[in-house]
């Protein structure tokens, strides 16, 4: 067993200001663009850059998103009854590649942009979630070796096995889900699948990145017996920070978080069953022993060794394999509807380019604004 990341991997918190009258003239004229076209729109404002999503949702009229760094934005209406204006929520792309210092700079430097505001004891964090990344492709995960209070829930989900048999098992526990939130969540799933059904490549690069830093080879990504990755995550709900160890701040988050991960490898243990009946005298499990100890590190500079500039290009290699796949799909179904047989159908791709080729020629004023489009969307990355 190795591991091959650790660190923050989502941040939710609120900020109690609002904004100003004029940055919201300006969202609401490029939102009834967004509305119209169905289809988020860039958004630049004091030299920051976003989409526009076309709606809001849970009472926030704007929804911006930040790029392939994965932030999220929300902006109320500015209303002097309503202090707290601004949500931010920081997926983990930004917070495994460049660690949570970098994630609060970012904001900071943002909000100031956008002419916002606020002081150290404005800001409220909702919730956090801290991961721990094993390689352990012979791990095997089974719900009723986690020793927990009676009390608490647990959830745990099977699936069917189309890449392992697991000792002539239909299939084998790929996740389980032990507490609820707002209060306190421990997670053990199997990452590795995830990465794969989600189409999350990044991933492979970030632990490889460390695989490379700890002098050990990367990763198969095909082959599930030498690459499965398991991942043991804490989540942080509102209740637990804020009532249970009255964290709000971000100094009282630098503070408290090493104890409130600590806690959680306390309280939901994942064990080694023994003859003993009493569970609670269970030993961990080797896999738990090992994560445990990463509270003992510095939590808040945890990051991977990706090259910042290496997120873009994975993000849009992505994006041209999928759409490739598209084009190439979209192209077979015309020459199916025009009768092309098997042996027919390389000769007729050529045709297809010369035909599109054609459809440009034919309205050229059409195709450089879908190209103006195009780039606009995918400006991030491009």
């Amino acid at each position: 067993m190795h591991i091959v990341h650790q660190g923050f991997d989502t941040i939710t918190l609120s900020i109690q200001a609002n904004i100003s009258q004029d940055l919201f003239d300006a969202l609401d004229v490029e939102r009834e663009t967004a509305e119209e076209n169905r289809a988020p729109s860039p958004f630049s404002y004091g030299g920051a850059e976003f989409d526009l999503l076309p709606h809001g949702g849970n009472g926030y009229r704007f929804i911006l998103k930040g790029g392939p760094l994965d932030v999220t934005w929300f902006f109320k209406k500015p209303n002097a009854r309503d202090p707290w204006g601004i949500r931010i929520s920081v997926g983990s792309t930004l917070l495994a590649t460049q660690g949570l210092g970098h994630a609060r700079a970012y904001i900071d430097k943002t909000l100031e942009r956008l002419g916002v505001r606020f002081e150290n004891h404005q800001v409220s964090i909702a919730r956090v979630d801290f991961c721990v990344d094993v390689l352990a492709p012979d791990f095997e995960l089974n719900p009723e070796n986690f020793v927990i209070h009676s009390h608490s829930n647990r959830g745990d989900y099977l699936t069917q096995d189309d890449d392992r048999r697991s000792n002539g098992k239909s299939g084998h526990f790929t996740s389980v889900t032990v507490g609820k939130m707002p209060g306190r969540q421990v997670i053990v799933y199997d990452k590795r699948r995830e990465v794969i059904d989600k189409k999350k490549p990044i991933w492979w690069d970030i632990w490889n990145a460390n695989l490379e830093r700890d002098g050990l080879p990367p990763l198969d990504a095909s082959d599930a017996a030498t690459s499965r990755i398991w991942r043991i995550e804490i989540r942080a709900g509102k209740d637990l920070l804020k009532d249970r160890w009255q964290v709000r701040t971000w100094a009282q988050l630098d503070a408290m978080f090493g104890d409130i991960v600590a806690e959680a490898f306390e309280k939901v243990r994942y064990c080694e069953p023994s003859d003993d009946g009493n569970r609670a005298r269970w030993p961990n499990h080797e896999i738990w022993d090992l994560v445990a100890v990463t509270t003992d590190d510095d939590l808040l500079e945890m990051r991977s060794f990706v090259d910042p500039t290496g997120i873009r290009e994975v993000h849009r290699n992505e994006h041209i394999r999928l759409i490739l796949a598209q084009v190439a799909g979209n192209a077979t179904t015309l020459a199916a509807l025009e009768g092309v047989n098997e042996i027919e159908l390389v000769d007729y791709m050529e045709q297809v380019g010369s035909r599109l080729a054609t459809v440009v020629e034919d309205d050229p004023e059409k195709a450089a604004k879908k190209l103006d489009e195009a780039k606009g969307r995918y400006r991030f990355i491009a």
